[in-house]
């Protein structure tokens, strides 16, 4: 059986990839994701193919780059990934990128709850987890 740190390697390995199945092939049916206001995809999303749309909404306007996981922090069934995003989006030649949080939660093997915050602070909140590293600050 896998972990859910590996299921969330292998999400994010997917979404780097833009392979559209693999994505939510851990996806419980019934799925929320939520996205924080200043996104372009800002909103609610339930069940697999909302969440998916979502995905390949946000995924696809990159031409090229990487949302690449640099730490996992779990408590119980949540887990926090610290990310590094560094993308060039379509029609641009411009590198733009930074550090935020996904937060996740899992119910028998599969994710129940994605959700992205711009603060990490706000996600380890979210999670009830402390992390005194100096990887907290966005």
């Amino acid at each position: 059986m896998r972990t859910e740190t590996e299921i969330l390697e292998q999400f994010f390995d997917a979404i780097n990839r833009f392979d559209k199945q693999a994505i939510t092939k851990d996806f419980d049916p019934q799925i929320v994701r939520i996205e924080p206001d200043g996104f372009s995809t800002a909103g609610t999303y339930r069940g697999i193919a909302e969440v998916q749309e979502n995905i390949t909404k946000g995924r696809g306007t990159w031409a090229e780059g990487t949302c690449q996981p640099e730490k996992f922090l779990i408590n119980g069934d949540k887990v926090v990934v610290y990310l590094h995003a560094w993308v060039r989006l379509e029609g641009s030649t411009e590198w733009s990128g930074g550090r935020f949080a996904d937060g996740f939660v899992f119910r028998n093997g599969k994710i129940t709850q994605y959700r992205t915050f711009w603060e990490r602070a706000d996600a380890l909140r979210w999670a009830g987890i402390e992390d005194d590293s100096t990887m907290d600050s966005a």
